[in-house]
């Protein structure tokens, strides 16, 4: 469930930063540029008699370096903004699907962005996301996954009405052991047949089913929710503290310009006061307002 490759090495290079965060395509696009222009701008030497092969080849690679210093940059330039208009897109994918009252939302999405959504899905679970293509909307292996120095293989499938039989499982498990992958997954956004159940069983193949989906972006939904709801009191204690702060200061009966404190026993205690700074040989004390 990917996207074809028409072949070339700009091609690859796009397609590479496109897989990349959009800083580090950035960031490859200017070193690429640096080194390039470095060669292009080199001096080349007369040759010497036996150094007519090296001379050559310095001309070649500096004749090379005069184009691709630009159409190089460009192409990762371009890849970056692809990664980032792709990753703008899938946080859009998961707010959508978060705001779902069920699965059923799932439905709805094209192949692509299904695949999108699967992808950014992994990598909320902490896992280093490539998405690479499976040459169609049945194809092999949508994304390949990693954590730390394990590799797994994902293998997406939208479906509305008709469920994922244990072919597909196996296909997946075949790839897994010819690419000595951990695990793999098969991700759809229906259901799965009992054939496939039982045969992932046995096996290092999750099944992940439309209400297994849902429900990672419920998760992850409720818990940005009671974070918030968390930084609540916390911002509100600070608003507290800095108004008082900035209020003006009462002064004690000896003359100095109290400051805020804390009760910390008694009835009043967890309510600010003015305190005279020369406690305890000034006990002067006010409410503040």
């Amino acid at each position: 469930m990917g996207r074809r490759r028409n072949g070339g090495a700009l091609d690859d290079l796009f397609e590479i930063a496109a897989m990349l965060p959009w800083w580090v395509g950035v960031l490859l696009a200017v070193i690429g540029y640096l080194g390039l222009h470095l060669l292009a701008g080199s001096e080349l030497l007369a040759s010497k008699p036996g150094q007519m092969g090296g001379y050559l080849s310095h001309a070649v690679f500096k004749g090379l370096a005069l184009g691709l210093q630009y159409v190089v940059p460009v192409a990762l330039l371009a890849g970056a903004a692809a990664s980032a208009i792709g990753r703008y897109k899938r946080k859009g994918l998961v707010a959508a699907v978060a705001g779902g009252e069920s699965a059923a939302v799932l439905g709805g999405m094209s192949w692509q962005e299904f695949e999108a959504l699967v992808s950014e899905a992994f990598r909320l679970e902490g896992f280093q996301v490539a998405e690479t293509g499976g040459g169609g909307p049945d194809g092999g292996v949508d994304l390949v996954l990693r954590k730390g120095k394990e590799k797994y293989l994902v293998q997406c499938k939208r479906r509305r009405a008709f469920k994922v039989g244990v072919t597909i499982v196996r296909e997946l498990y075949g790839v897994m052991a010819a690419q000595g992958a951990a695990g793999g997954y098969v991700v759809t956004s229906g259901k799965f047949t009992s054939d496939a159940v039982e045969f992932a069983s046995g096996t290092n193949v999750t099944l992940v089913d439309g209400q297994k989906l849902f429900a990672m972006f419920e998760a992850v939904r409720k818990k940005k929710a009671g974070t918030s709801q968390q930084a609540k009191p916390a911002q509100q204690s600070v608003a507290r503290e800095r108004a008082v702060a900035q209020a003006a200061p009462a002064r004690s009966n000896c003359g100095k310009a109290m400051v805020p404190r804390v009760a910390k026993q008694g009835a009043t205690a967890g309510k600010p006061f003015w305190g005279c700074p020369g406690f305890p040989a000034c006990r002067g004390v006010r409410p503040i307002a």
